[in-house]
Parts: structure tokens; C-alpha cells; sequence
């Protein structure tokens, strides 16, 4: 395993909330001389099935991925996971569920909008949004963008879609999240470890905790290296890694045109020495 080697293990598609299909991303990757990728779509796992054979032999390395929202009475959470087997129960039923809470999500948000501030969404509009694969706030803004109620996405989740809650909505748990990865064979990863609810920020002795309650319930690494990490946020997440004996993964958390980060800026340096949890990760799941 080659430290020049170019990662990127956070990566959405337009099964999620990203603008960039599955069938366009493996050409995105090779430009961006990605060689190693995971696809971490929201409660999906569709491009485990679409995106291996779109690879050419000898190009870019594909690591199963997915990514699950989870929220429990200390805070939200998001759980990716890797190189599970897509086939298994585990796997599926975490997704399904994760999916079906996402869906009932979407339809309070679209139904509160409606109550709350009168915004009106065209019947035919909203069967597009409902027939996409996981419908969320940045489809739900293009929307309002398109029909002139806000001037942007930014605008419209910030003033409006935010202050839609679902109190009632369930929620899957981080436990229910991790044990579902590990039923499939996966290895389960705390994505932006110091990043919380909206903007809240987690450092210090409140990540040591948050990282050692999802450790007892099996998580097996930390996203150490993210798009939207400072050095600060690195060295804390990399040292609690390093203490717990825990993997470590780098990610860019791209999205196409939805969010202004770029494919495969996950701030790990080209040519900087691998931490030894990356090492470890890579080797477990690429077997090189």
C-alpha cells in the first residue's frame, strides 16, 4: 500500500443528495486520479450494484460504502460503513429502515412548509422529488429555488426548512446503525467526528465520550481526515484513533454541485505519511 496513493471514502451520488450520477462518477474519479473511492450515499446501497462494472481493469479500487443519519438522546450521529457484503440482512434491513425514516422525514418537512410559512409545491413537482431514490433538504431547496420562494438553497434550508421539525419522527440509533454493519461484514466509522447537530462542535473531553459510548457498541474507526476539518480537528480525532486502536479513514463528503467541496479533497496531503489506523483500514478492505 502505497502512501502517494489518492483516497476519497465520502463520496454521494445522486441516489442520495448528491448531482452527480453513478454512472458518471467512476469517469469523474479517474480524472480527479482518485485511486482508491468509496460511493457513501445516504440509508443507500444501490451503487454497490451499479458501479463495479463501470471500473476498468487496473483503474480506481471500489470499497462498498453508506452512509446512515443516527440520532439518540445525546445527539446526532453519522455512521458510515465499508467493504460490507450489500447481499446480507444486516445491510438491508438498516438501509430499508434508514429509508423509510428518511421518506416520513421528507413528507413532515414538505407538509410543514406548507403550514407554516404557505408555501404551495406543485403536485407534479413533488412526484419527481418522491420518486428519486432518498429525497432530502437540498432537493427540497432546489425546489423552492426553482419557484422563486427562496433565492438559493442556502436561503431556503437556512431560514425555512430548518426550523421544519419532526419531533415526532423515530430516529435510527448509532447502536442500531453500527450493529447492521458489523452483521454484514463491515467495518462501522463515526464520519466528521467533531462536527455535531447544525453547527455545533464537538472537541475535547465531549469527543472522548461520544467516541468511547459508540466504541462500546462496536465502532471500529474514525474520519480523521475530512474536507472540512483544521488541523486542530485532525490532531484530536487522530490521537483518540491512535489511544482506542481504531481505523481511520479520509473523506471529501462530496456532492457534485450541491456543496462547493471538491472530489478527493479529503485534507489528507498527497505524499503525507499515512497514520497507521489508514494503513490498517486499507489493508483490510483492499488487500494490497
Amino acid at each position: 500500500m502505497t502512501e502517494h496513493m489518492k483516497i476519497d471514502l465520502h463520496i454521494h451520488t445522486t441516489v442520495s443528495d448528491g448531482t452527480v450520477s453513478p454512472e458518471m462518477l467512476p469517469r469523474l474519479i479517474e480524472e480527479a486520479e482518485i485511486d482508491i473511492f468509496s460511493v457513501t450515499d445516504h440509508d443507500a446501497i444501490k451503487c454497490t450494484r451499479i458501479i463495479p462494472p463501470l471500473l476498468r481493469e487496473g483503474g480506481p479500487v471500489f470499497i462498498p460504502g453508506v452512509e446512515f443519519s443516527c440520532k439518540d438522546e445525546y445527539g446526532k450521529y453519522h455512521i458510515l460503513g465499508y467493504a460490507y457484503d450489500p447481499n446480507t440482512p444486516g445491510i438491508q434491513e438498516a438501509v430499508a429502515y434508514g429509508h423509510r425514516l428518511r421518506i416520513e422525514k421528507f413528507k413532515i418537512r414538505v407538509n410543514g412548509l406548507k403550514q407554516k410559512f404557505g408555501f404551495d409545491f406543485p403536485e407534479e413537482e413533488l412526484a419527481k422529488l418522491f420518486a428519486l431514490d432518498n429525497p432530502g433538504k437540498p432537493h427540497l431547496a432546489n425546489l423552492m429555488t426553482k419557484l422563486g420562494y427562496a433565492e438559493s438553497k442556502e436561503q431556503a434550508i437556512r431560514e425555512w426548512i430548518d426550523s421544519v421539525r419532526a419531533p415526532g419522527t423515530n430516529h435510527l440509533r448509532p447502536e442500531e446503525a453500527i450493529k447492521g454493519i458489523l452483521a454484514s461484514g463491515g467495518i462501522p466509522v463515526l464520519a466528521h467526528p467533531c462536527f455535531g447537530s447544525g453547527n455545533e462542535l464537538i472537541l475535547d473531553e465531549d469527543l472522548v465520550l461520544r467516541v468511547h459510548r459508540l466504541v462500546a457498541f462496536g465502532l471500529k474507526g474514525l474520519e480523521a481526515f475530512y474536507s472540512g476539518f483544521n488541523e486542530e480537528h485532525r490532531r484530536q480525532v487522530l490521537d483518540i484513533a491512535k489511544r482506542c486502536g481504531l481505523y481511520v479513514t479520509a473523506g471529501s463528503d462530496y456532492h457534485g454541485t450541491n456543496k462547493s467541496v471538491l472530489l478527493g479533497d479529503s485534507g489528507l496531503a498527497p505524499g503525507e505519511p499515512y497514520p497507521e489506523g489508514l494503513v490498517r483500514f486499507l489493508h483490510d478492505t483492499v488487500h494490497c
